[in-house]
């Protein structure tokens, strides 16, 4: 089953697609990273996730089908956005996939709304400020000689996958100039937040991330019942690679 549509939450038009088989248990909410769509962050996985359950992509404000609107872009807005989809779809409790921005969102999820979230995967995602301990320096600099940054391939397939279903295509780098800022200042959670965040958690960095691989130790020690994994010869951008993800993702989510 294929179902795109959209839902009036908080003053926009947020879209999701539900795809795979109704079968009892949790659905699988994904969100994108910043300047992806649903698609182009998840495409290689959905088959075989589609295969064992529902899951419902969501498209956050500014990407994908969603247009972008003149409310202000926030962690915190996504997030509300998102609830109050699951609250619209009826759906009490699921399990999450955040990559990069769409793991910033789920992890606010997680903190405000904790009995929303069954199991939680984060990839290529960051705790706190990306400018003071997140990301690593030239990321934040955007030096774009950096190995870490985009190629110019990769940032061309980002602004292609929007201009294909964006309800306004010429807003791409406007989108791009909301949510960036949002996630570069972002100032994260405490470590007391953290602490109650008690749902199994699997955190997946690549060790060429933007993330910094101290970071992510030190998510894996705040959160109480956390894996960590760290891909190798992995960029930001290549985190969402089915060789290695698809194995530990379903071991994961089938526990």
């Amino acid at each position: 089953m294929t179902q795109g549509a959209y839902a009036s939450v908080n003053g926009i038009d947020l879209h999701y697609e539900i795809l795979g088989a109704d079968r009892p248990g949790p659905p699988l909410i994904m969100l994108h990273g910043g300047a992806y769509t649903f698609r182009l962050s998840f495409d290689s996985l959905l088959p075989e996730l589609t295969a064992e359950r529902k899951v419902i992509g969501v498209e956050l404000q500014g990407h994908g089908h969603t247009a972008d609107s003149d409310r202000p872009f926030s962690i915190r807005q996504c997030a509300d956005d998102v609830i109050a989809l699951l609250d619209q779809l009826g759906i009490e409790r699921a399990d999450f996939f955040g990559y990069s921005l769409g793991g910033l969102v789920a992890t606010e999820i997680a903190v405000s709304a904790p009995e929303r979230i069954g199991r939680l995967v984060l990839a290529a995602a960051h705790f706190g400020p990306t400018r003071s301990k997140g990301y690593y320096t030239e990321i934040t600099a955007l030096e774009l000689s950096s190995p870490r940054m985009p190629t110019e391939e990769e940032s061309a397939a980002m602004i292609r996958a929007y201009e294909e279903v964006a309800p306004n295509p010429e807003d791409f780098f406007r989108s791009v100039g909301k949510f960036q800022p949002a996630v570069h200042d972002f100032d994260g959670w405490t470590d007391d937040q953290l602490a109650k965040v008690a749902m199994p958690v699997l955190i997946i960095i690549g060790d060429t991330d933007f993330v910094r691989l101290e970071h992510a130790v030190e998510m894996k020690h705040l959160l109480p019942n956390a894996q960590l994994a760290i891909l190798p010869d992995t960029k930001h951008l290549q985190v969402i690679r089915p060789d290695l993800v698809l194995p530990m993702v379903t071991a994961f989510l089938r526990q």
